[in-house]
């Protein structure tokens, strides 16, 4: 049988299934003065929560852990490219200068 057909067809369903429990029969008959068993509910109260327990702690540890494993990657590039770029300034200011601009064997 269908669950659909047991709900619509008025006839109590079976206990424990399609959402009939034993304490819940109909709307405001209790059908049994047992408790319910094998419904599990868990809280806790909002004074014994604390969602930021070691939150400092552990940012600090595991910031230090996650640019520890991956400064190799990115520090040589980063020094590279700014070297490079050094270079590249001095480089102009030179050629513009006066200096640069009389060195022999450069011709635009």
């Amino acid at each position: 049988m269908h669950p659909t057909r047991v709900l619509l067809s008025g006839d109590e369903a079976p206990v424990n299934k399609y959402g009939k429990y034993v304490n819940k029969v109909g709307w405001g008959n209790f059908g049994c003065v047992l408790p319910q068993r094998g419904v599990i509910t868990y809280s806790m109260s909002p004074n014994r929560q604390n969602p930021l327990a070691g939150a400092g702690r552990a940012a600090v540890f595991n910031t230090w852990r996650r640019f520890s494993t991956q400064v190799l990657y990115w520090a040589p590039p980063l020094v590279a490219a700014y070297y490079a770029m050094k270079w590249a300034d001095e480089r102009n200011e030179y050629l513009n200068s006066k200096v640069g601009r009389t060195q022999p064997g450069d011709s635009e």
